[in-house]
């Protein structure tokens, strides 16, 4: 039996409200199954990237940071929004030592996953960075009010194990890192 074609047919799609971050759009769509019309709501955007910022001997560097959607501080690595132009690496490398004031030369691409597919077009892009070392100052955003957690990989493990660590892309980005070292 062949699989039934799921296509959605778009009627229109008209963009609305921008910010720094996000331009909302508003497609309408037929539904394959019922062909009924839909109005669908999704943020565009760029990318994002993050990192897996390991030290020598044996520290991942963690950030505690303000979220405004859960109005609290999750414990989370490094990471932000692709600029235009840039690519990924470039974009963490520059995050890292934003954040945190770090850098390396030992980096790793761990993959990417939709940033949340339920209503973005936006992917996040893992990475691991090995060898950190302190290389210069933080630098942060306006928005932005980080502290560092200088942290053994087993202590994160646990965290991460435990349900402690809160943030989806921090969750991914760890479970693919613990994959690539072997910890799981």
């Amino acid at each position: 039996m062949q699989p039934k074609k799921n296509k959605w047919k778009t009627l229109s799609s008209e963009f609305g409200l921008t910010n720094p971050l996000f331009q909302i759009r508003t497609d309408i769509l037929i539904n394959p199954r019922n062909q009924k019309p839909v109005t669908i709501t999704v943020l565009t955007g760029n990318d994002a990237a993050n990192v897996v910022p390991i030290t020598a001997d044996g520290h991942i560097l963690m950030i505690e940071q303000y979220r405004f959607g859960i109005t609290k501080k999750t414990l989370e690595v490094p990471g932000g929004m692709v600029d235009d132009g840039e690519n990924q690496q470039k974009t963490v490398e520059r995050e890292l030592l934003e954040e945190t004031g770090y850098g390396s030369k030992n980096w790793h691409y761990l993959g990417n996953i939709p940033a949340n597919p339920v209503f973005q077009d936006a992917y996040i892009h893992h990475w691991l960075a090995q060898d950190v070392e302190l290389i210069g100052e933080t630098h942060f955003d306006d928005a932005e009010d980080i502290v560092l957690k200088k942290m053994q990989i087993s202590e994160v493990f646990e965290l991460f194990k435990n349900g402690k660590i809160e943030h989806p892309h921090t969750v991914t980005a760890l479970l693919r890192a613990f994959l690539h070292l072997g910890i799981l």
